[in-house]
């Protein structure tokens, strides 16, 4: 069989690494089928050997908000030059000529082909901005993973954590007092320590970009976070009866910004209570734009997911098993149950 476009196409593409997961077994099955493929696929790979000694440079952050910022403000300047443009003819009482029509077409022509080619523009742009925060997130959920082994090398396998008395409310992010609150405060010794560099704990897609952190010397004196916004991951809350909550390669330890509790009480003394709702159980976490969350594991992977649900049980990470309202203290009641939060 003769290879038509479409199938050096797929090979070209498959070559790089641009295929998805359909696309990737159709290429299997022309090369693994047609000799002329096979050879052509052999020849494409020889070709592109060479880049692959090449290292990857991260297209930096000020670069792509640069020219989505210019594109919006082309868009913006032309749809305001041409609604003043037809404002000011509108106002002006003037012999209409046939020829000032033809112009004004041609203007109205010419703006509208400029808006929507920066729209079209736009669109891939923001996608490719977005993957790319996703990439980012994910080297961060990676080097924190590789934060929590050499804590648990240099402390006899022991992994960081303090001690919280039964009922303490691990919601209160950022509470300063001796009270062992939070479920971030086991996390933020790794930052205090040096272990993990603080700016890792914000998401690239939930802070746009913008680096944030905080003064280290006077964080040294902290006992969390210094606040909310400086955390933007939810980290497992382990059963009371787990001894290791790293023990199984398939156990979810930190994963993007938990749903349900993206709004938390200002004030540590307000009360607080979150009533699940089919709504709060359907959304994905708000730092990749609900299409997902990256989910750090045991074994140090990092998986983009589309679900919130994890493993063979199909357990929602996000949730506790038959809870429907959290009052802020609730645990695990078995190892099984992953519960990332808050």
């Amino acid at each position: 069989m003769n290879l038509n476009e479409k199938h050096k196409d797929l090979l070209f593409k498959y070559s790089l690494g641009l295929t998805s997961q359909q696309q990737i077994l159709q290429a299997k099955n022309l090369i693994d089928s047609n000799h002329e493929a096979a050879k052509a696929y052999a020849n494409l790979k020889t070709a592109l050997c060479p880049l692959e000694t090449l290292e990857n440079d991260s297209c930096p952050d000020e670069l792509v908000d640069s020219t989505i910022s210019r594109l919006s403000n082309a868009a913006r300047v032309s749809q305001l030059r041409l609604q003043q443009l037809l404002q000011t003819e509108q106002s002006q009482k003037v012999t209409t000529k046939s020829y000032f029509w033809r112009n004004l077409g041609q203007i109205v022509a010419a703006a509208a082909v400029i808006l929507f080619a920066a729209g079209a523009f736009l669109a891939p742009l923001r996608h490719a901005r977005q993957k790319y925060w996703q990439t980012q997130c994910q080297m961060q959920l990676a080097r924190i993973g590789q934060g929590l082994e050499n804590y648990r090398d240099d402390n006899d396998g022991k992994m960081p954590a303090v001690a919280m008395s039964a009922g303490a409310p691990w919601w209160k992010v950022g509470y300063q007092g001796k009270e062992n609150h939070s479920n971030t405060r086991h996390t933020w010794i790794l930052a205090k320590k040096g272990y993990v560099d603080p700016i890792d704990f914000v998401c690239p897609g939930k802070r746009q970009g913008r680096v944030i952190q905080f003064d280290a010397k006077q964080a040294k004196n902290y006992n969390d976070f210094p606040a909310r916004r400086y955390i933007t991951y939810s980290f497992r809350i382990k059963c009371s009866k787990a001894s290791n909550y790293c023990s199984s390669s398939q156990k979810a330890l930190i994963a993007d910004l938990n749903p349900i509790f993206e709004e938390l009480p200002q004030k540590y003394t307000n009360p607080f209570m979150i009533k699940v709702n089919s709504k709060l159980l359907g959304r994905n976490s708000n730092n990749h734009n609900r299409r997902g969350q990256n989910v750090l594991f045991g074994d140090g992977r990092v998986n983009f997911n589309a679900t919130r649900r994890i493993g063979i049980s199909n357990d929602d990470i996000f949730t506790l098993q038959n809870v429907d309202i959290y009052k802020g203290c609730e645990m695990p009641t078995c190892e099984t149950d992953m519960f990332l939060a808050p």
